[in-house]
């Protein structure tokens, strides 16, 4: 009962392609106060431009994370110099588990998979970006050792004053 990760093919991007845009459009509603329909527009325009050739596209890597035969979530890392923030840095633009296998270690270990292709390619450093809400994830990610280098901090103004 070992994770494993796997190569995504087009097929799985495809599927999880929608549910990722949707989620994300709420996301940027929710915590960057952007009308549902500007963050439908900036969700699929940020997937057009990151991932132009799908499951294809050079310098990216879409792993399907398997226990035995169930799928039970994915990640999503680009290299450094491929779109990355940061030349020396690979970065997590997503990562999931399954809401039917969460609780397990599984996001956990996907990481420490991750982080193990990302050694052997030679890669010095992993980012990531989390929303700050998300306590579950900073758990996790500070627990593996993540720490912050930087930090964002917004204000809703009213305009009633």
């Amino acid at each position: 009962m070992e994770l494993t990760l796997a190569p995504m093919t087009e097929q799985e991007l495809d599927r999880l392609r929608g549910p990722l845009e949707r989620e994300y459009a709420e996301d940027l509603v929710a915590h960057r106060g952007l009308t549902p329909e500007a963050a439908r527009e900036r969700s699929a325009s940020q997937m057009r431009e990151l991932l132009p050739a799908g499951a294809a596209t050079e310098g990216v890597l879409l792993r399907m994370a398997r226990v035995d035969d169930a799928e039970v979530g994915w990640i999503w890392v680009t290299l450094p110099g491929a779109g990355a923030p940061d030349t020396l840095r690979a970065w997590i633009h997503n990562i999931e588990v399954h809401p039917e296998h969460r609780g397990r270690g599984h996001a956990r270990r996907m990481i420490q998979l991750m982080e193990a292709e990302l050694a052997r390619l030679g890669v010095p450093e992993l980012g990531l970006n989390v929303f700050g809400t998300n306590t579950v994830a900073i758990g996790l990610y500070r627990s593996l050792d993540f720490e912050v280098t930087s930090q964002q901090m917004a204000k809703r103004i009213d305009p009633a004053g």
